[in-house]
């Protein structure tokens, strides 16, 4: 089990600067996001040259990709030319994925839709199938984040989407789970489904925390990964969204530095006999 720090801790550094901090820090792999440092829209008007500037960051910094995140929230809007905008744009961008090595690809399931809109789950349903579609294609394994204010929030949410489209795949945010005081029991049911992990510090209602005021145990997190015969890259992620469901500002350094050495500890830790 490996450890990476995802590129939207710095957000208001380009993409190249957020790279070497990320290298700096002792990290070997990381998540790049789309948003602030990398404009969808224009790699996937070139994404042979895009992924190729990347690329070469990527061997300066000897870091690898662990996973791309494309934020296309509206596949599940209930105008139907928002979300084939949205389905043109993802279809545009896995030559892209693919040029950067990434092992797969993470999209939102959506943003929510009022409880009236009766439409909005098939809506969803058939957008990630046709994404999954497309990703299969391209070689791409194809996971949802569940996360709040989308149209998985729950892991029963989550689940039921893993029935609906088959094939797909779950990255697992434990902080979006934590922030609803959703148990720990509920959480590690994702695990069969689990592609990617992403996790940083939170609380009950407080999507992102100081490393010291956060109620994720990672000792346990890490073995029920290890239990559940994960061995893929576990990414430290930190946004920067004061205030979005009580999520608080951070060091992203430090905060990065304190996440890594205790999942680090965490993993060559001597496994503890039960039972």
């Amino acid at each position: 089990m490996e450890f990476a720090c995802h590129t939207w801790a710095f957000n208001d550094l380009t993409l190249s600067e957020a790279l070497g901090t990320i290298a700096r820090m002792g990290f070997r792999y990381v998540d790049i996001g789309s948003g602030q440092n990398l404009n969808a829209a224009k790699a996937a008007a070139n994404p042979q040259r895009a992924a190729a500037e990347i690329a070469e960051d990527l061997l300066v910094f000897k870091l690898k990709v662990s996973d791309l995140y494309l934020m296309l929230p509206r596949i599940s809007a209930a105008e139907e030319d928002k979300r084939q905008k949205e389905l043109e744009l993802f279809k545009a961008l896995l030559p892209f994925a693919s040029a950067l090595s990434t092992p797969g690809i993470t999209v939102s399931p959506g943003v929510a839709q009022p409880a009236e809109d009766e439409e909005a789950w098939d809506r969803t349903v058939a957008a990630l199938r046709e994404m999954y579609t497309d990703a299969h294609e391209a070689g791409l394994a194809l996971s949802v984040e569940p996360h709040l204010d989308s149209m998985a929030t729950t892991p029963e949410q989550a689940l039921r989407l893993m029935q609906d489209v088959p094939g797909l795949q779950i990255t697992l945010d434990w902080a979006h789970m934590v922030c609803q005081d959703i148990f720990h029991e509920e959480i590690v049911k994702l695990l069969p489904h689990v592609r990617h992990v992403q996790i940083r510090q939170a609380a009950r209602q407080q999507l992102q925390t100081p490393f010291e005021r956060g109620r994720i145990d990672l000792a346990r997190v890490i073995a029920d990964l290890r239990a559940a015969h994960y061995d893929e890259v576990v990414c430290i992620e930190l946004m920067n969204i004061p205030g979005w469901h009580g999520m608080m500002k951070v060091d992203a350094l430090r905060e990065s530095l304190k996440l890594r050495d205790a999942l680090k500890a965490a993993r060559d830790a001597e496994p503890v006999e039960t039972g």
